[in-house]
């Protein structure tokens, strides 16, 4: 103490006090300015991150600034190395525990954002413990950076850490890709539970995802079991979030139908689905000579992605189609297969005919 009295001057002590004092005051009243400035506008922007800030802002503790004043007040002072050295170890010390309890606070505020939203619990359930982990390595990390900072040599501590994660991930990998896959699942949202969804060659409700697999049911029942790293890397169709279904189907009209009657189906089939309000009609056309039918090609859009309501209006427009029909005695095609019995006297029957020379019928003269 003698030291620092001596060799410091009283100007020298007011100017570290001051520089204390100030630093301190000022971190604290702009701590104070954003908090109120945020806590103005709840709600007006689209995302969260300004509460969580605020969340952030309110876990400032006063020690941790009054630890980084005393450092910089520290610069106006002549103090020996062993002094100086524990004055930065401590403001160290203080920024690091700061930015631990800002990170522990802003996961635990997105935790509690994320769970007060309506929607799945079973993605609720699992990006608990998701957030469990995160908190960890952030604590984790700060906690190795808290020794580093006051000497003790972690290379040793860090690269043992290092060789059993790196043992643990090649023993686990399958299991990690899977939870990392969840953690995208979750962030991501390409599907949730309730969602119907295809994947290759299966089909189903989403009814559970957890942190290794999703579940669907499908129509039949069953459940199919995906691992989410399977499942991400797939191709995935939610059919969930449709904004509309578009639906096409064929009307076989029966050969020998008179050309008025077929010229007029496709204003009959655009008047009875523009009738409707939930649909909306693009095209009816007469596009193939079927092997035993005219087949007229008929596209509208449903505007609902509801498959039930889908359907309900795709049986009364075929009903409506079917009526028209019959009023208009327009009759719909079966298929048959007509044989035709060929008479010699027939110029389409008899084939080939009976003077016509091998070499025209692509045959070689034969000698007996």
């Amino acid at each position: 103490m003698e030291f620092l009295v001596s060799n410091n001057e009283l100007e020298n002590w007011m100017l570290a006090l001051g520089a204390c004092i100030g630093a301190t005051a000022t971190m604290a009243f702009a701590r104070s300015i954003a908090l109120r400035r945020l806590a103005e506008r709840p709600g007006h922007t689209p995302t969260r991150v300004d509460d969580l800030i605020v969340l952030m802002l309110r876990k400032t503790y006063l020690a941790g600034l009054l630890a980084i004043g005393i450092y910089l007040g520290s610069i106006f002072l002549l103090i020996p190395e062993s002094w100086t050295l524990v004055v930065s170890r401590l403001a160290i010390a203080a920024l690091i525990l700061q930015l631990a309890l800002w990170g522990d606070t802003g996961l635990r505020g997105w935790r509690s954002q994320l769970l007060n939203t309506p929607g799945d619990g079973n993605r609720k359930a699992s990006s608990t413990i998701v957030f469990f982990m995160l908190r960890l390595v952030v604590w984790m990390v700060g906690f190795l950076m808290m020794l580093d900072n006051f000497g003790f040599n972690i290379t040793t501590l860090v690269a043992s850490l290092g060789v059993g994660g790196i043992a643990v991930a090649l023993a686990t990998q399958s299991i990690l890709g899977d939870l990392f896959a969840s953690l995208s699942i979750m962030l991501d949202k390409p599907f949730e539970v309730g969602d119907f969804i295809i994947v290759g060659d299966a089909l189903g409700a989403v009814e559970y995802i957890g942190l290794k697999t999703t579940r669907l049911r499908g129509l039949g029942g069953e459940q199919i079991v995906f691992s989410n790293g399977e499942l991400l890397r797939s191709r995935i169709h939610n059919h969930k979030r449709m904004l509309a279904r578009r639906v096409a189907f064929v009307l076989r009209v029966a050969y020998g139908t008179g050309e008025a009657r077929l010229t007029a189906i496709p204003g009959i089939v655009r008047d009875i689905i523009a009738a409707r309000t939930d649909v909306d009609f693009e095209r009816a056309h007469f596009f193939r000579y079927g092997d035993w039918s005219l087949d007229f090609e008929v596209v509208y859009h449903f505007k609902n992605p509801d498959y039930l309501l889908h359907m309900d209006a795709q049986h009364a427009i075929l009903l409506q189609v079917y009526r028209a029909f019959q009023q208009e005695e327009i009759q719909f095609a079966h298929p048959l297969s007509v044989v035709r019995v060929a008479d010699t006297g027939d110029p389409a029957g008899g084939w080939p005919p009976p003077s016509a020379p091998l070499a025209a019928m692509g045959a070689k003269p034969t000698r007996h």
